[in-house]
């Protein structure tokens, strides 16, 4: 569990972590497990958009830090993608596969696949380094 400073509010690494964890447990109390697939798609897709909401705070902190007192919240994927692609690749690389993993096949498609699923979560973590 994140700590939290004096004002009790959460720095963005320490909130995306939460949500972050906030999925884990959704994944692992409540979709239930089952030959390597998840037994209960609703758990999944609550958790897919929880994890997926980790990474745009992280990706908003992240610009946020580049481009200071010119940064505007991004409004869509393409609006985060392009913006992203001017500092870091790797970073990008990062959130077209956690579109893909946990957005998309995640929360649209409810996929049961723990593979999927886990391979999103790991990709958020690695987001987590970059603010």
């Amino acid at each position: 569990m994140a700590i939290q400073n004096q004002d009790n509010v959460l720095s963005p690494a320490e909130e995306a972590a939460r949500y972050l964890q906030n999925a884990k447990e959704i994944l692992s109390e409540k979709a239930g497990k089952k030959d390597g697939l998840y037994a209960d798609i609703k758990y999944v897709k609550m958790a897919s958009g929880t994890a997926y909401s980790a990474a745009l705070l992280i990706l908003d902190e992240y610009l946020q830090k580049k481009e200071g007192v010119k940064f505007i919240k991004p409004k869509s994927i393409e609006d985060y993608t392009s913006r992203v692609r001017k500092y870091d690749k790797k970073l990008l690389r990062l959130l077209v596969n956690v579109y893909d993993e946990l957005h998309i096949i995640g929360y649209y498609h409810g996929t049961k696949s723990v593979d999927t699923i886990q391979a999103g979560l790991s990709n958020v973590t690695k987001m987590l380094a970059y603010i």
